[in-house]
C-alpha cells in the first residue's frame, strides 16, 4: 500500500495578500449633541436602540460610549415598564 501524498495545489506562497477593511468610525450621539436627553418618557428617541423584535442593541454596535449606553438601557427598561416600548414583539 502506497503511503499517502500531500496534496501541493494549496500552498501559501500562491495566495493573494488580504486587503485591509476600514471602518467608519462610530461616534456617541449623546456625546456630539448635548441637546439630546435619555429620557424614558421619549420613546420615539429609545426606539432607534432597540431591534424590531425588541431586543435592545448593543454598543459595539450603536456607538454609544459606556455611560451613555447605560443611561440608554436603563431608559428603555422604565419605558417597558410603563408600557411605552414593548417587551417583546410576537408578530411573525
Amino acid at each position: 500500500m502506497p503511503a499517502p501524498s500531500r496534496d501541493t495545489r494549496t500552498s501559501k506562497t500562491d495566495s493573494k495578500p488580504q486587503k485591509k477593511f476600514y471602518h467608519k468610525r462610530k461616534f456617541c450621539r449623546f456625546c456630539t449633541d448635548s441637546e439630546i436627553k435619555i429620557e424614558y418618557k421619549e420613546p420615539l428617541i429609545l426606539k432607534d436602540y432597540i431591534t424590531d423584535r425588541g431586543k435592545i442593541i448593543p454598543r459595539r454596535i450603536t456607538g454609544n460610549c459606556a455611560k451613555h449606553q447605560r443611561e440608554v438601557t436603563v431608559a428603555i427598561k422604565r419605558a417597558r415598564t410603563i408600557a411605552l416600548l414593548p417587551f417583546v414583539v410576537s408578530e411573525w
